[in-house]
């Protein structure tokens, strides 16, 4: 349907519903806008000429005379309003979808990334690539501006979340990125097989032939996944690759020509960051998706060259007495946990949050050699200290149960009794942050925060009085989607 010949019921006036009520409005659409709470975005938005509705549970009257549903990714496909809609034979997407169906001629390519984690710091590497390349481009999608609202860019970077591919029907980006896949969100999607089928739309527009659908070949379920896609499936592994894949040797990250020539050196593994193969393999992905829209190799080492890392990512916060301090707050999920806490050889493991229906026995069991001992806090704590009796009993634990401004420095006080000289203290939840902050972002700086009210009473003897601070710290961004 036409924008301008339909009615929409835009559920959530966050950033992204805003943006498409928006959107719709200017094509001409009749909007209904729906939101728990009054604000700006909604008078804005009733100011042209939107009708707003202010309530905590939407009444499913709402789709009265609606002809399409456009939802937030707080809508799980189990939500009451949803399900209305699905019984009235509603069509239901997010943004993405909408900016997808609204293109004009000449609109910018999309390069597409998803999977459990990665994505933040791929999709940014893609578009500093792409920058140094000499194009107009912007990382969008889960994080940055609208896609409805983008323009002026020769090629969008996009990041997309297993919500919004969720939410998408004809999405179908000419190349997209699958970089793992491991469970997470199962409250939201209902099951792995729902979740897993989600993050495989990024590879929609290989669908007829001519699409390319770019996948981590050390992820198990992606490689064997995209052996089965149509089009020119692309592969990256931090091994050794074959012809037309990319991948590393000798230590340097390349681009394996198909027809079988000498690969192509891109940058010195040594040289991405953040460390970590993990981040090698995001690197790897966003090389090769660069290399779909006709980077060169000179562009793609220019652009890992020059990148600046995301904060709240296995970031460096400070040395303290000896022991290092490590901010990984994106560590939402297990999968992500575990790529951060095997990268160091003896850790005291702050953990907890929400677990969003995952559990970690897994994760315990492999790196319950590793841990000097456990800080545990939020919401799920109990889950994770059930699972460290089970799998590793002899590792120390303690609880905080305060949920106030003081939880975190209590938690890194607790962490410093339990560390000794060399241990790395490494805030990776394994869980999600919105039962104590606003978002990943925020717990990390509240924990970089009390390593700094630690350093400040804790003389080290390596450095004289205080803290070592690392100068890549800094503020993060704001929370997302997987």
């Amino acid at each position: 349907m036409s924008p301008g010949k339909g009615r929409f019921l835009v559920a959530g006036a966050g950033v992204a519903g805003a943006a498409a009520a928006r959107a719709l409005l200017e094509a001409g659409a009749q909007v209904t806008v729906v939101d728990r709470r009054d604000g700006p975005a909604l008078a804005e938005l009733a100011g042209l000429g939107a009708r707003t509705v202010i309530t905590g549970e939407p009444d499913p009257a709402l789709l009265d005379g609606i002809d399409e549903l456009v939802v937030s990714p707080g809508f799980a496909p189990h939500h009451p309003l949803v399900g209305a809609a699905l019984d009235a034979g509603l069509e239901i997407y997010s943004e993405p979808e909408l900016a997808w169906r609204m293109r004009g001629p000449g609109a910018p390519p999309w390069l597409a990334v998803t999977g459990t984690n990665g994505k933040t710091t791929t999709v940014t590497m893609l578009a500093a690539i792409l920058r140094a390349a000499g194009l107009r481009t912007a990382a969008l999608g889960n994080i940055g501006e609208p896609l409805v609202s983008a323009t002026g860019y020769d090629v969008l970077a996009v990041e997309l979340s297993s919500f919004q591919l969720h939410w998408s029907r004809d999405l179908a980006p000419h190349a997209g990125a699958l970089l793992n896949v491991d469970k997470d969100h199962l409250d939201w999607h209902g099951s792995m097989c729902a979740y897993a089928t989600a993050k495989k739309a990024i590879w929609r527009g290989a669908a007829d032939g001519t699409g390319v659908a770019l996948g981590n070949l050390d992820d198990r379920w992606v490689s064997t996944t995209l052996g089965d896609q149509p089009g020119r499936p692309v592969g990256w592994t931090v091994g050794r690759p074959a012809p037309g894949q990319f991948g590393v040797l000798d230590g340097m990250l390349v681009e394996h020509p198909a027809d079988g020539g000498d690969p192509v050196e891109l940058i010195e593994a040594s040289r991405v960051r953040p460390a970590g193969a993990h981040n090698v393999s995001n690197a790897l992905a966003a090389a090769a998706l660069a290399s779909t829209h006709g980077v060169r190799p000179a562009a793609i080492r220019a652009g890992l060259a020059g990148y600046q890392p995301e904060g709240h990512r296995n970031a460096p916060v400070a040395t303290v007495g000896g022991v290092d301090y490590v901010d990984d707050s994106k560590a939402t999920n297990p999968h992500a946990a575990r790529a951060s806490l095997t990268s160091y050889p003896r850790v005291v493991w702050v953990a907890g949050g929400q677990l969003k229906g995952v559990l970690v026995d897994d994760l315990v069991a492999e790196i319950a050699p590793i841990l000097a001992g456990a800080v545990l806090l939020g919401t799920d704590r109990h889950l994770i200290r059930a699972a460290l009796e089970r799998h590793a009993g002899h590792v120390p634990m303690i609880e905080v149960a305060r949920t106030d401004d003081g939880a975190m420095a209590e938690v890194v006080r607790a962490a410093a009794g339990l560390a000794r000289p060399g241990d790395t203290v490494l805030l990776a939840p394994a869980a999600a942050s919105l039962d104590m902050y606003t978002g990943y972002a925020q717990r990390g700086d509240a924990f970089a925060a009390a390593v700094a009210g630690l350093a400040a009473a804790t003389p080290d003897p390596a450095s004289g009085p205080g803290v070592r601070p690392d100068p890549a710290s800094g503020p993060g961004v704001p929370p997302r989607a997987a």
